[in-house]
């Protein structure tokens, strides 16, 4: 997030108020219980299938409507743009990572979040799992020779 896009009064905002129903929509679906999670990923409640595709197929209906009949973004005015990620050894391994972390503790980043909402204060051990995994991954990638990926949307070079 730049300077730039806070500078657009309704941007901050509209930034709480996404969270504010992305919250509630998680609390409501029980997506930030994890034992209603786990129980999803042993295959036994599949009702948050429905949570995901639902959400999935809203998203996907605004970004090809927004796309199509905005132009450039509203509140940052960039234009809209794919995001081009190749399927290499790093996207493999991190998500062969993530998917570990998120059968062990039955949650995943932005529904533990909404979870410590619902009153659930053990999830805190969960969050600061994720934070100083992601500061060890930072910090490992910092010291090796791996160049950082920029310019990842379609033009960007």
């Amino acid at each position: 997030m730049s300077a730039e896009h806070e500078a657009h009064p309704l941007f901050l905002p509209l930034v709480f108020a996404g969270g504010l129903l992305f919250g509630f929509g998680l609390g409501f679906s029980h997506m930030a219980q994890p034992e209603v999670v786990l129980s999803f990923l042993q295959l036994r409640d599949l009702g948050l299938l429905f949570v995901m595709f639902g959400a999935a197929i809203v998203t996907g209906l605004t970004f090809f409507l927004a796309t199509r009949f905005l132009g450039d973004a509203p509140l940052t005015g960039d234009g809209y743009g794919r995001r081009l990620k190749a399927l290499d050894r790093n996207v493999l391994f991190g998500g062969a990572i993530f998917g570990v972390g998120w059968g062990l503790s039955g949650i995943c980043p932005g529904a533990a979040y909404a979870s410590l909402g619902i009153g659930n204060l053990p999830i805190l051990w969960g969050i600061a799992g994720m934070f100083i995994g992601a500061y060890a991954q930072g910090y490992v990638r910092s010291a090796s020779d791996e160049p950082r990926v920029v310019g990842t949307r379609a033009g960007d070079d």
